[in-house]
């Protein structure tokens, strides 16, 4: 049986691919075209022949010089296959959409070079090579973003990315000196079975939390992801599908020791749940399809910082797999979006449903949902209140569409259809959370037994989600009051969070013209 995880081998093909396009920087470089495609193709393959080394031969670990270097588990192997099926697609686009560009030859070997970083990062054995591929992957997307030099919201977006990118790599930096300070060890392995934090692994976690948050664009500090608009749509969909998630595959990677920390935890929590509803609000006040979708990726990335602090690892896996597709898809085809809406026929007028349907739609998906869950623990046992608190926020969106289809004015067909479509969701959600708990599930550390401290967190993130669902479901009622007009434009300049960035940046100013 082989011993070495041949998985290492898919980045290694892609940056042998992309120094033929350092040699072929231009305009359809040589007879390459189908290179790129044919490269990420194979890191495809590569991660697919390396899942079943793992099932056939367990989990490994590359080392040099008896230092390790990348592993082999079942948590590198989802990230990798992920990473290669997205980069592919993304490669695959960007050989039709980059055509007859003038550095056509420069962009195929950054976004090879970018998707390697990122399979590098994935199967990173210890926290300095976590950290070496979080440089690379950040200096390779600043170019990326620059791709068109020339233009000021390029320059200012690539500044305020690179700025608050480093600021996370200082932070996992500083925590990787006080870990290896605290146990003598920077390896995941080692460092993911330790029992008990002292002061400085204390602090440790406390600043990989803050890299994490710092990598996913978490509020106050989320505003370059959403200009990252002026590079071509690849490098869109290539950050939102894919190196956004890196804060998240850092959390991830090193579930078990962040959890010994109640503090981080709580933070997680608090700010990534902030982080979802502040970014699903702005996203509802966006006219822009692809500023919609960024502001969704940061409502997302809230979610998913969320679901960590809750302890619930495997869903926050799986919300990665599940948002990165979405995401890819999203982006690559938002082109066409414009056109695709306008040839949808136009509806009727739409029914605004009162107070009482939305407290009846709201009753109405709870009761659903609780049938549910009963069943599911009934035959599957018992569920966390992690897990049950966060099916609940789930199914407050749910109830938005239950409320239109109580309406008054609503037919009979859409009220049956949008309570078909609650109960479906809540079974959606517990069978998603079976299988990753199957998949997933003995990698990570078990929930959390809720204290005082973790049932205030459900109770507060609950109530939140609850009354932001509330408040969208009963929009209609006082959307044309002059209040809300002037609610809705500070939202949809992001209470203006990001411009106060620009000016401590110096980001309105852009370098005088040659």
């Amino acid at each position: 049986m082989l011993s070495f995880p041949l998985i290492v081998l898919a980045p290694l093909a892609l940056l042998a691919a992309a120094t033929a396009f350092v040699l072929n920087p231009g305009r359809r470089p040589g007879n390459l075209p189908l290179l790129p495609e044919t490269a990420a193709l194979g890191a495809l393959a590569a991660c697919l022949v390396g899942l079943a080394q793992l099932c056939l031969a367990g989990t490994q670990t590359l080392t040099l010089s008896g230092y390790a270097v990348l592993r082999l588990d079942v948590i590198s192997a989802t990230l990798a296959l992920l990473v290669t099926f997205v980069g592919w697609v993304v490669v695959r686009y960007s050989r039709r959409y980059l055509d007859g560009e003038a550095r056509e030859g420069r962009f195929h070997w950054l976004t090879l070079a970018a998707i390697a970083a990122v399979l590098f990062l994935v199967q990173a054995a210890s926290l300095p090579v976590l950290i070496l591929t979080f440089v690379a992957t950040g200096l390779i997307l600043r170019q990326l973003l620059l791709f068109y030099p020339e233009r000021p919201e390029a320059q200012r977006a690539a500044a305020k990315f690179i700025r608050v990118w480093g600021a996370g790599d200082l932070a996992l930096i500083t925590a990787t000196v006080l870990l290896w300070k605290s146990f003598g060890t920077t390896e995941i392995r080692a460092l993911t079975s330790v029992q008990m934090l002292p002061g400085l692994a204390q602090i440790a976690v406390a600043l990989l939390v803050l890299a994490a948050m710092l990598k996913t664009a978490a509020f106050p500090l989320h505003g370059w992801l959403t200009e990252v608009m002026e590079a071509p749509t690849p490098v869109s969909a290539l950050l939102h599908a894919g190196i956004i998630n890196s804060g998240g595959v850092l959390l991830i990677t090193l579930s078990d020791l962040v959890q010994h920390s109640a503090g981080a935890m709580a933070a997680l929590v608090v700010i990534g749940g902030f982080t979802a509803l502040f970014g699903a609000l702005v996203m509802l006040t966006q006219s822009a399809v692809k500023t919609a979708l960024a502001w969704s990726t940061v409502a997302q990335m809230g979610f998913m910082l969320l679901q960590c602090g809750l302890g619930l690892w495997a869903l926050a896996l799986l919300h990665i797999v599940a948002h990165s597709l979405y995401k890819a898809h999203a982006f690559l085809s938002s082109g066409g979006a414009v056109k695709a809406v306008n040839a949808i026929r136009k509806p009727g007028p739409v029914a605004v449903p009162g107070l009482w349907a939305v407290a009846r739609s709201f009753a109405l998906a709870l009761a659903i949902y609780i049938g549910v869950a009963a069943a599911f623990s009934t035959l599957l046992g018992e569920k966390s209140p992690q897990a049950l608190a966060l099916g609940t926020m789930l199914i407050f969106g749910v109830s938005y569409l239950i409320a239109q289809g109580l309406a008054d004015a609503a037919p009979g067909a859409l009220t049956r259809r949008t309570v078909a479509t609650s109960t479906a969701a809540a079974l959606s959600y517990f069978s998603f959370q079976v299988l990753a708990q199957v998949v997933w599930g003995p990698a990570f550390p078990p929930v959390p037994v809720a204290g005082p401290l973790e049932w205030a967190l459900i109770v507060l993130a609950v109530l939140s989600f609850g009354l932001v669902a509330i408040a969208q479901a009963l929009f209609p009622l006082w959307a044309h009051h002059p209040s809300t007009a002037g609610l809705r434009v500070h939202l949809a300049n992001g209470l203006y969070l990001n411009a106060l960035l620009d000016r401590m940046i110096g980001g309105f100013r852009t370098a005088p013209k040659s």
